[in-house]
């Protein structure tokens, strides 16, 4: 796989424009996009790292889906929390390891209830990897 840096001094000999080689067709990635409850985070981690998946983007997020927010009370008065917390961690694979990832997230986050969350999976046109300019599976 061509490095960034080498697609713009064009020693690849590719006669495309460094931008084009960055949208290789020919990668195999997916995005893993995971939103799960906060306190299934170290399992799912943990469950990820027991089946050889590094490096992950763990965000603190809030939404609803069907449940619609929940029900709260407070000082004997009850009231309505629109967006439930949750965290969204994503995850860069290839092809060939989604289903590792999806089989283990799916493994590790539910707890059997309303709003265990859900996974997004996306194709991935290309990674760069910012300090060595490697792209494609290579940057992973």
């Amino acid at each position: 796989m061509a490095r960034v840096r080498d697609l713009h001094s064009n020693a690849t000999g590719d006669s495309r424009s460094p931008i084009a080689c960055l949208f290789d067709k020919d990668q195999a990635m997916k995005k893993v996009e995971a939103v799960i409850r906060s306190f299934k985070l170290d399992e799912v981690k943990e469950a990820l790292t027991r089946k050889g998946i590094h490096g992950m983007t763990v965000m603190e997020v809030r939404g609803f889906g069907r449940q619609k927010g929940q029900t709260e009370r407070y000082r004997g008065n009850e009231y309505t929390v629109d967006f439930v917390p949750k965290v969204k961690i994503e995850i860069t694979c290839a092809d060939d390891n989604l289903q590792k990832v999806v089989d283990t997230i799916l493994g590790a986050a539910p707890t059997g209830e309303i709003g265990d969350g859900k996974i997004f999976v996306s194709d991935l046109q290309n990674v760069i990897r910012i300090r060595t300019g490697e792209t494609g599976e290579d940057a992973l």
